[in-house]
């Protein structure tokens, strides 16, 4: 018999409602989270647009906000990953491997050259080194039917839509 066709037991499907329940409460959990990091942005720059001098921000301030903003776009990512795999219940290594792009970009953005040590750099580079591989592997292997990015998740449908 086939291993696709085999009858579910009671169990199991018990078994697999939780665990889409745990990812829905997941889902509303990042959805929280995402919420908390835009109000953070928010005072941040709010905060330092307060003290002296007034209304400038200093490269270190500049850097700190790409930092949060960065911080709350990965936070974004890991939601449509959450979202997706609720739809189609598995994991797209694409839209893993983009999210781990993003969060190793946001490091190399705030990195304190004067701070990390050279191997600190070196490890670093080759996990952007390793990540770009494997995103472009992922990528160029791709079924050409199938689109390099998903349906967007978060894409809402107007009346005027088509």
């Amino acid at each position: 018999m086939d291993p696709l066709h085999v009858p579910r037991k009671p169990l199991v499907l018990r078994l697999r409602a939780l665990i889409r329940l745990a990812v829905r409460v997941l889902a509303v959990l990042m959805t929280l989270v995402i919420f908390w990091g835009v109000i953070d942005v928010a005072w941040v720059l709010y905060q330092e647009l307060r003290t002296p001098p007034y209304g400038l921000l200093t490269i270190n301030d500049i850097l700190a906000t790409f930092g949060a903003f960065m911080a709350v776009l990965i936070a974004i990512e890991i939601f449509v990953n959450i979202s997706i795999y609720l739809r189609d219940d598995v994991i797209h290594v694409k839209i893993v491997l983009a999210t781990a792009l993003m969060a190793i970009a946001r490091k190399v953005i705030i990195l304190d050259f004067e701070k990390v040590t050279p191997p600190y750099i070196y490890a670093t580079a080759a996990v952007v080194l390793a990540m770009g591989v494997a995103y472009w592997l992922v990528v160029r292997h791709t079924d050409p039917e199938e689109p390099v990015c998903p349906e967007d998740p978060l894409a809402v449908e107007t009346e005027g839509d088509g």
